[in-house]
């Protein structure tokens, strides 16, 4: 499992040119899962992600959460990031979980994730949706995380 976390000033997901949700400061996720991720893959890195220190203290430097500052998260499904392309141009997406399993695990993410820092601080898309994403990354700073599962 991949979470790409980047800090932003603001985010939002459009569907069909309608907003389904937006934060404004906070951790803008883009989550990939894979094939052979589990539950604990899923709250491993929800854990890692709320713990991730890349907002600043009062000297400048990365060293607060999410838990610590308050701010917001929103997560959005992207299997894309799974992509295989090592051979040829057309990426290949057979380490991409099929998506009634990956909806799952994007709600096991979601729910730790709410769980760790309250369900009024986590935002998501639409999952299996034609997504439009706006973001003021801030920084910049975007951070790749991975499941332990990904490091096999």
């Amino acid at each position: 499992m991949i979470a790409l976390s980047q800090r932003v000033l603001e985010a939002s997901v459009t569907v069909d040119s309608q907003m389904v949700d937006h934060i404004s400061s906070g951790i803008l996720v883009l989550l990939g899962i894979r094939n052979d991720d589990t539950e604990n893959d899923a709250k491993y890195l929800a854990a890692k992600t709320v713990n991730l220190r890349i907002f600043p203290d009062d000297n400048d430097k990365m060293n607060r959460s999410l838990i610590d500052t308050g701010h917001e998260l929103l997560v959005v499904s992207q299997f894309t990031l799974h992509a295989d392309t090592r051979h040829g141009n057309r990426p290949s997406f057979t380490d991409a979980c099929e998506p009634e399993r990956a909806e799952h695990l994007y709600k096991t993410y979601i729910d730790e994730c709410k769980t760790l820092i309250g369900f009024d601080k986590v935002r998501k898309g639409k999952f299996g949706a034609m997504m439009k994403i706006k973001l003021i990354n801030d920084g910049p700073v975007t951070i790749i995380l991975r499941s332990k599962n990904d490091y096999q």
